[in-house]
């Protein structure tokens, strides 16, 4: 953790000082005061100013950015992180040259596994649960799109030949897409079976109400 060491005529002097060199809000770091300030002989001679360590409290989300960050240049990629916070989680979405789809991975799956590790190190700085969804160059976005087009294909399928269909093995997100598509469809239905990480959806038809 970032340390420094301030001085000032009082305390509140020395911590103003550095704060300033860290560029940061007093509710980021911890103080510790080493020196309070003496005035000296008659005022004069001797005076001493006050000395504070700050000591940096790392914010869950910039190490998280951070973390991400280091990653992406180990794999000789530059990237840009655009962050947007919602009561439901922090999203931060991924854009930058070179080949960004080596940080999605086939069927997003590369991205997932950095979800995971982002979040890790964002809750290991924070005293409460946070979540991070991880995106890159809108990917959940037109993944989502994309498993609803399958969904209402597979859909007519199971339809017209009667016979239910078992999708590939999908992320718990995936197969909420899913359900969420063909919740109201009126002919099939939808549920999961399998265990982790091989839990799959199967679309069927409904069962004739009598």
């Amino acid at each position: 953790m970032k340390k420094i060491v301030a001085s000032g005529k009082t305390i509140d002097d020395a911590v103003r000082s550095g704060l300033t060199q860290l560029n940061v809000a007093k509710d980021r770091v911890k103080v510790l005061v080493m020196e309070q300030p003496s005035k000296g002989l008659f005022g004069l001679i001797g005076v001493k100013e006050a000395k504070v360590e700050l000591e940096l409290i790392p914010d869950p989300t910039i190490e998280a950015e951070q973390f991400l960050r280091d990653v992406s240049e180990a794999m000789g990629l530059t990237i840009a992180i655009d962050r947007k916070q919602t009561k439901e989680a922090t999203y931060l979405s991924v854009s930058g040259g070179g080949d960004i789809g080596m940080l999605i991975g086939r069927r997003g799956q590369t991205l997932d596994a950095l979800q995971y590790l982002v979040n890790i190190v964002a809750n290991r700085y924070s005293d409460s649960h946070l979540r991070i969804v991880l995106d890159a160059e809108d990917f959940r976005e037109r993944r989502r799109k994309t498993l609803e087009e399958l969904s209402e294909r597979l859909a007519g399928r199971v339809v017209r030949t009667k016979k239910e269909v078992v999708l590939e093995p999908m992320s718990s997100h995936e197969r909420k897409v899913i359900h969420s598509q063909l919740q109201n469809h009126p002919r099939v239905k939808t549920y999961s079976k399998g265990d982790e990480p091989n839990r799959r959806v199967v679309i069927a038809l409904k069962e004739k109400q009598m």
